[in-house]
């Protein structure tokens, strides 16, 4: 697949890039990516697999709960302490939880809120007061989903944080333009862990209804995070790039 055979050599040289929630899936494939494009490369995750990953990528491996401010800060600021900037900070980690919101529970709530919204404003806070203290860009990219234009039963809450993440980033694109930008991705179905306990006749009808008729490899997220991160897509703010193999176009 061109998303895993072809990254932009030299394309973030000289660049620190920061990815939560690095440990598997999305985020391993953006570390990854990152460091072939000649990054320097900080996973942060809760998860210790994020070890191997930043091992793997020659970079540094920070574990952090997303969800707590203080963690979050010694994130950034061990970032600095490695080396000495933050230009792109990507908040990618999620919690999640299925059922009804009945069924949930104020504490999987905060959790998942936690996280989802709070954890990623807490990021973008503490990566754009280095951005602004070194006087230099930035770019602050959101994982979103196409969860935060459609509703699906039993995800409440987690929808909530990722309707919110694109209210933030259109604000977070304003408040200091042109220097430091903000994108979200928002990806359908990708082929990670986390769906893999999905029975096998319920993924196929979910297959079913995407054009595309797959989920998306998450080395094709990652190439678009590497885009977005670069100078070619220097015009880009404020919105959010849909990768859902128009899954939304149905309507």
């Amino acid at each position: 697949m061109t998303a895993r055979m072809f990254p932009v050599a030299g394309r973030h040289r000289d660049r620190v890039y920061v990815i939560t929630g690095g440990a598997t899936g999305i985020g391993r494939a953006c570390a990854e990516r990152y460091a072939q494009e000649g990054a320097q490369v900080v996973v942060a995750d809760i998860d210790d697999r994020g070890a191997a990953v930043a091992e793997a990528v020659n970079g540094a491996f920070i574990k952090t709960d997303m969800s707590q401010p203080d963690q979050v800060r010694a994130l950034a600021d061990a970032a600095i302490s490695k080396f000495g900037r933050i230009d792109i900070w990507h908040n990618n980690a999620f919690s999640a939880v299925f059922k009804p919101i009945h069924e949930q529970t104020l504490e999987e709530f905060d959790a998942i809120t936690g996280v989802g919204i709070r954890g990623y404003w807490m990021g973008a806070k503490a990566a754009v007061e280095h951005m602004r203290a070194r006087g230099g860009k930035g770019v602050i990219i959101n994982t979103a989903s196409v969860q935060s234009f459609v509703g699906e039963k039993g995800f409440s809450a987690y929808q909530a944080t990722k309707g919110a993440v694109l209210a933030m980033t259109r604000s977070l694109a304003l408040d200091h333009a042109p220097d430091i930008r903000a994108v979200a991705i928002a990806p359908g179905l990708i082929k990670t862990d986390a769906i893999k306990g999905i029975p096998e006749d319920v993924m196929a009808e979910v297959i079913a209804g995407i054009p595309a008729g797959r989920g998306a490899e998450p080395e094709e997220v990652a190439a678009l995070a590497a885009f977005i991160g670069s100078d070619e897509a220097d015009y880009m703010s404020g919105t959010a790039i849909i990768l859902d193999g128009a899954y939304l176009a149905i309507g």
